[in-house]
Order: C-alpha cells, then sequence, then structure tokens
C-alpha cells in the first residue's frame, strides 16, 4: 500500500469539493509519511455520528458512503465518496462531534492524518500543512454550500 496511488487518485478526481492540494512530488511523499495507512471491509464504520475524532482520512480506494442514521429516507444519505476524496477533514479544525456516520461500501483502502501527526508537520514542515488546510478548507466551503443548496431545496 503506497502513497503514491493516493495521489493518483487525488489528482484526478474532478468533483465541486474534491480535495485540490498544490503539492508537488516530494511534497506528498514528505505528507505521506506524516499518513497512517487502514482497510477497511464494506460496512465497517469509518466515522460515527457524534464521535470528536481529529482525523482526516483520505480514500485511496473504493467507496465510502456518508448517511445520517434515522433521518428521513430522502435525506439520510449525504454523499458517496470516491478514490481521491477526503472526509473528516472538520476534526483538524474543530473538536466537535461528526454529524454523520461514514461507512465503507466496498472494500477501501484509506490515509488518515491524525490531528497529533499534522501538529507535527506544522512544526517540520509548514508550508505543506498550510497548503493542507486550504485545501482542507476549500472543501469544507464547497460541502457547506452544497448543504445549503439541498435545504432551501428541501424547503
Amino acid at each position: 500500500m503506497g502513497i503514491e496511488e493516493l495521489v493518483q487518485a487525488v489528482q484526478s478526481l474532478n468533483t465541486d469539493d474534491a480535495f485540490h492540494a498544490r503539492l508537488d512530488a516530494a511534497q506528498w511523499r514528505t505528507l505521506g509519511t506524516y499518513l497512517t495507512g487502514y482497510q477497511a471491509r464494506p460496512g465497517d464504520l469509518l466515522i460515527r455520528q457524534g464521535d470528536a475524532d481529529r482525523t482526516a482520512y483520505f480514500l485511496a480506494r473504493g467507496t465510502l458512503q456518508v448517511y445520517v442514521p434515522g433521518a428521513a429516507p430522502a435525506l439520510s444519505r449525504i454523499a458517496m465518496l470516491r478514490p481521491g476524496a477526503i472526509v473528516g477533514e472538520t476534526g483538524l479544525f474543530s473538536a466537535q462531534p461528526h454529524s454523520a456516520n461514514v461507512e465503507a461500501m466496498t472494500a477501501v483502502t484509506v490515509w488518515a492524518l491524525h490531528l497529533p501527526r499534522f501538529e507535527e508537520l506544522v512544526q517540520r514542515a509548514p508550508a505543506i500543512a498550510i497548503e493542507v488546510m486550504r485545501a482542507a478548507g476549500a472543501v469544507l466551503v464547497a460541502r457547506m454550500r452544497a448543504n445549503m443548496a439541498l435545504h432551501v431545496a428541501v424547503a
């Protein structure tokens, strides 16, 4: 399981909420040393609603479903995430609990950026850390706008 697969997925994802980090190959390799790889099986929960996990996950392989358990059927599924997506990015910004579950729909490979490792990255490679925050912030904005548009359309 290598970081190259993640880099290729991130660079090829073309969605409104894609993680568009402006990192060169050497910077990606450096960032990769701060990430921890995980495998999950279909049905495994990566993020549980209500937990205050301080970890952002980069999806390298597979499909993740973001949903709100117990919500009305039309509103329960928020998103399906493909390789290259970031999820849980709010954990880099806040200790607030997550607002949805994130479940593996297929076998997945994710790379986790835990807050303590991100704080090390801030100290040792601040330019990379700033770019990660900029790109994660852009994802937050895109998702917030999409959710606002959905709620306006539903109301």
